[in-house]
């Protein structure tokens, strides 16, 4: 009985600087732009955590971590969903950040569009779509250049070009 108390004990402290692990690799994504793992295991050793590169790999995996486009055109690993624009050090109204020439073209089939954006950008313009609160637009799923929409029934096309030109003025 007494060594499978010290297994299961064993596997809450394992687990326990896992998840110390997990959360310490989130907030240093989320406040540095870091393009590498060798960078990611350097940032994570200063922090405490000792760890070989396929733990690291293993780790950003389950996180989902990604990596995308900077404004300087190199590439930095990101959080899923909104987590990465927390990282913005200097605030800019989603008209500025869509000035940015990321719209490619747009395609409609039935209550159903697509956009096509620039590589890396399909995430930032989803996220502004959503936030923008569109009525016409029942929700984005996005890829890394690719933005599926759905629409909700009895919308006109151009409606939600009209709607969407608002958020993305290089649409018209």
């Amino acid at each position: 009985m007494h060594a499978i108390s010290d297994k299961y004990t064993k596997c809450k402290t394992i687990m326990k600087v896992k998840n110390n692990r997990l959360e310490a690799l989130r907030l240093i994504i989320s406040s540095q732009q870091l393009g590498s793992q060798e960078e990611l295991l350097s940032a994570l050793q200063r922090e405490g955590f000792k760890l070989t590169q396929a733990t690291l790999s293993r780790d950003l995996k389950q996180l989902k971590v990604a990596k995308a486009a900077t404004m300087g055109g190199s590439y930095v690993y990101v959080l899923p969903n909104d987590t990465m624009y927390k990282r913005v050090s200097t605030p800019t109204t989603i008209r500025e950040m869509m000035q940015m020439p990321g719209f490619v073209s747009i395609n409609f089939s039935g209550n159903m569009a697509v956009i096509k954006t620039r590589q890396g950008y399909a995430s930032a313009l989803a996220w502004n779509i959503d936030c923008s609160d569109i009525p016409q637009i029942l929700g984005t799923v996005a890829g890394d250049d690719t933005i599926f929409i759905v629409m909700k029934e009895g919308v006109t096309h151009q409606d939600v070009i009209d709607r969407l030109s608002e958020v993305v003025p290089n649409m018209k």
